[in-house]
């Protein structure tokens, strides 16, 4: 795993993106057959990810968050190195900035890729959870603001495969089906 120098954490979340990056946004639907309960904890144990989603490197704490209550995890920040279906990968920090226990969670990344990521967890017919993530986001390296108006639609399939891995791996990390992802 590429090492970053540490760094000082932002007292503040990323200022929004400058006016010129090109924006994106992805929605990511899973559903599966395990209580939203056991999701988010799994979701919720970051450092975890490497162990069963494969595009995740590494993480890193770079600060905990709020250790207990219904906002346990606000205001972490996490180094999260990515690789991708494409012959790239990237790194970002991700601070968390919205805690709803076991059903929303809401991450700023900065890094070479800048935006929000939300993690929104719903009941589903009774004993199953459904999972939206959308990740709203811009371009920040010149080679992708360049490329992005040709490889649009390669980013997003880049980034559905990415997600899709990640379904599959939560579902075996819960023993459970994956009813979509």
């Amino acid at each position: 795993m590429q090492m970053h120098a540490p760094i000082q954490a932002p007292a503040e979340p990323a200022p929004a993106p400058a006016p010129t990056a090109r924006r994106y946004q992805y929605v990511s639907d899973w559903q599966l057959e395990a209580p939203p309960e056991a999701v988010w904890e799994a979701l919720t144990d970051v450092p975890a990810w490497p162990e069963w989603w494969p595009h995740v490197r590494g993480v890193q704490t770079l600060r905990h968050g709020r250790r207990r209550g219904e906002q346990a995890g606000l205001g972490a920040l996490r180094r999260i190195e990515w690789r991708t279906r494409l012959p790239y990968g990237f790194t970002l920090d991700v601070l968390v900035v919205e805690v709803q226990h076991a059903r929303r969670l809401v991450g700023r990344a900065s890094g070479g890729l800048e935006g929000t990521g939300t993690w929104e967890l719903s009941p589903d017919d009774g004993a199953g959870t459904r999972v939206r993530y959308t990740w709203a986001l811009a371009l920040n390296t010149r080679w992708m603001r360049l490329a992005a108006p040709w490889m649009a639609p390669v980013f997003r399939w880049n980034h559905e495969g990415v997600m899709h891995a990640g379904a599959l791996g939560l579902a075996r990390r819960l023993g459970v089906a994956l009813r979509r992802g």
